[in-house]
């Protein structure tokens, strides 16, 4: 790959002949039959960041036919150091359509196609992903890389997932029933801190940082605190407590509606950092092994900051700096006035709606940035906490591990690599490539590609689809006609799920005469049906649910398939060995040669039937109350490198 990448000089020349050489070098160095591979090959690329940037580059130059590019991100200042395909006039532009225009003009030959668009979008489907011939993901989103695995799988197209992390690098080949795909690992579970630790009694300065974004920002300017940052484990020990909190985020609701008038920033100052840290010291017991926060007078605060206000523009500049309270101050107030002012502009375009009115925060947003840092600085004082400075916070808030460039280029190569092998057909000679500069061995670790994981509720599955009427499919022409008499289930008990949990169980039956469409079910959506049988059960099926083209005559269901179907059957595990009280494997001798007695192995069940379906009766979204917006705010931090994971569009 780096002889190709080294000749790729002469493909860029702005010659006449430059497309003729370009293929002239490529199948001298690939090979005449590799060459029409991959000149013959259709592929999509998700993700148009770091790695994105340099294996499109990678595709254009190798002479790939048609490239696809799918993502919905726009460039940033912070990109331009390593996206290379972006210059500082492209910034707020499409990181999908400017990575086209600038690939093109290294091989006119190669036919690209952007797509300013979220992967997740409908018009991307299953019949979408079929079309291709590989899929790359370039992709630094855990959900958005599950999808992507998902929908692979799904249409039987091979992926090459890759990613970085500073120096480290990993390229995976998956490919249906032949290679592990992206889920069949664990991933590591994350830690998580009540709310009552960041709402309450914060300790560290990342606690005040998420109360800053999550919290006060969504609460002020955004949606009501982010669902994805709660957890209810603690409810019951700290009851009193939560209802405190949510009082605390009513009265904030009250003054959200003071938005750009001369009072709200007094008004906002004083409920957060006076009137709450009040109440928070009148709860004695709380504070008896520790020191209890500060309230702050916001008119007092004002009067001593007179300098600091007169240096205003000095202060922003200055991310580096730790910033006094007085600086916090300043900060805190201006970025409140332009965050007003944008919120009043987008009312004023929405008529005065403030359903739109809506600022979430981005690392890159200056405005938000001040806000969570000014705003969090300030209650790390009040706290004694130590205070950081913005940049540190920028890191903290937007969980930022430093990108490498050359990392990113190492990782596109061995993706284009891999995907050579995939051209042949060759899975068996695919590798899982570790780039790992720090071990003592060798840069590049490679392994042969893990064999799927037989647990694997992703892939370990049986995969079909259906074409559905989704006007007048109901679940029980799904379950009644569909599975039943046309997948084969007969008189087998099985349940029917989707995302959103339970539809159908031999105990949850209410749904069977709902539309489809009103349980959630959408073109493209997943279904896992489960065999509750005891004896042979089949496998885990996940029936892709496709809107049909034409008007189906008769059922609302049919199969997606021509020939006949079977579905295979779980293997039969064999039970565990017991054993006896003496340690020895019942059945088997003894030292003293006598046989211990054989008890055979008996199925565990639950005597109680309410308590065995516990784990059945998820409720559907569409009817389960809204969760409340005041529950357990959730930290999240990444175990393995010590990164703290905020999520972040």
């Amino acid at each position: 790959m780096e002889s190709h990448l080294n000749g790729s000089t002469a493909a860029v020349a702005p010659v006449s002949s430059s497309a003729q050489t370009g293929d002239s070098f490529n199948s001298q160095s690939l090979g005449r039959g590799l060459n029409a591979h991959v000149k013959q090959a259709r592929v999509l690329m998700v993700g148009a960041g770091g790695i994105g940037c340099e294996l499109l580059k990678d595709l254009v130059l190798t002479g790939f036919g048609e490239v696809h590019i799918v993502d919905l991100d726009t460039i940033d200042l912070s990109n331009l150091n390593r996206q290379f395909l972006f210059r500082h006039e492209h910034i707020k532009k499409s990181k999908a359509l400017v990575a086209k225009e600038a690939a093109q003009r290294f091989n006119p030959e190669v036919k690209i196609v952007a797509h300013h668009a979220n992967i997740k979008d409908s018009e991307f489907n299953i019949e979408w992903f079929g079309g291709f011939t590989i899929v790359f993901n370039a992709l630094d989103n855990l959900d958005a890389r599950r999808h992507v695995n998902k929908m692979c799988l799904a249409a039987n197209v091979p992926l090459i997932e890759s990613g970085t992390t500073g120096f480290n690098g990993q390229v995976q080949v998956i490919k249906k029933g032949v290679t592990a795909c992206y889920d069949c690992s664990p991933k590591e579970t994350p830690k998580s801190f009540p709310v009552c630790t960041i709402r309450s009694t914060p300790s560290q300065p990342i606690h005040c940082i998420v109360w800053g974004k999550s919290y006060l920002l969504n609460e002020i300017f955004g949606l009501s605190e982010d669902e994805s940052a709660f957890d209810r484990s603690a409810d019951a020990e700290n009851a009193q407590e939560i209802e405190e909190l949510k009082r605390e985020s009513e009265a904030l609701r009250k003054i959200r509606q003071s938005v750009g008038t001369p009072e709200f920033p007094q008004m906002l100052f004083d409920k957060i950092f006076k009137t709450d840290v009040i109440r928070l010291r009148s709860m004695e017991d709380m504070w008896k092994s520790r020191k209890p926060p500060e309230p702050l007078d916001y008119r007092s605060l004002v009067e001593k900051s007179s300098a600091e206000i007169a240096d205003k523009d000095a202060v922003l500049k200055n991310g580096q700096k730790i910033w006094s309270l007085e600086e916090n101050l300043v900060v805190f107030n201006d970025s409140l006035d332009r965050l007003s002012k944008r919120v009043l502009d987008m009312k004023a375009a929405q008529n005065g709606s403030a359903q739109d009115a809506i600022i979430t925060f981005d690392k890159d947003d200056e405005d938000t940035l001040d806000f969570v840092a000014a705003s969090a600085n300030i209650r790390s004082t009040l706290f004694g906490i130590e205070r950081k400075s913005k940049f540190d916070i920028k890191q903290m808030a937007g969980n930022i591990i430093p990108a490498i460039a050359t990392t990113n280029a190492i990782v596109a190569g061995l993706c284009v690599l891999e995907s050579f092998k995939v051209l042949r057909g060759e899975y068996d000679q695919a590798k899982e490539v570790f780039l790992t500069p720090f071990a003592s061995a060798r840069l590049l670790a490679s392994d042969r590609s893990r064999e799927p994981n037989p647990d694997c509720p992703v892939c370990n599955v049986f995969q079909t689809r259906a074409y559905v009427d989704l006007s007048r499919a109901t679940l029980s022409d799904l379950v009644e006609d569909f599975l039943k008499l046309d997948l084969g289930y007969g008189e087998k008990e099985i349940s029917v799920s989707s995302d959103v949990g339970i539809l159908y169980d031999p105990d949850e039956t209410d749904n069977l005469d709902k539309k489809l469409t009103d349980l959630g079910i959408t073109p493209d959506s997943f279904l896992t049906i489960t065999d509750e049988d005891d004896e042979d059960p089949y496998v885990n099926v996940v029936l892709a649910i496709q809107e049909s083209k034409d008007v189906l005559q008769g059922k609302p269901i049919t199969g997606a398939w021509s020939d006949e179907i079977r579905i295979p059957t779980k293997p039969k595990t064999a039970p565990a060995p017991e054993f006896n009280s003496n340690g020895q494997e019942n059945g088997k001798h003894a030292p003293n040669g006598d046989v211990s007695e054989s008890v055979p192995a008996k199925r565990s069940y639950v005597d109680d039937p309410e308590e065995g379906s516990i784990a059945k009766k998820a409720k559907l979204a569409s009817t389960a109350p809204a969760p409340d917006a005041d529950d357990d705010v959730v930290i999240i931090v990444d175990g393995g490198s010590g990164a703290i994971v905020i999520d972040d569009d």
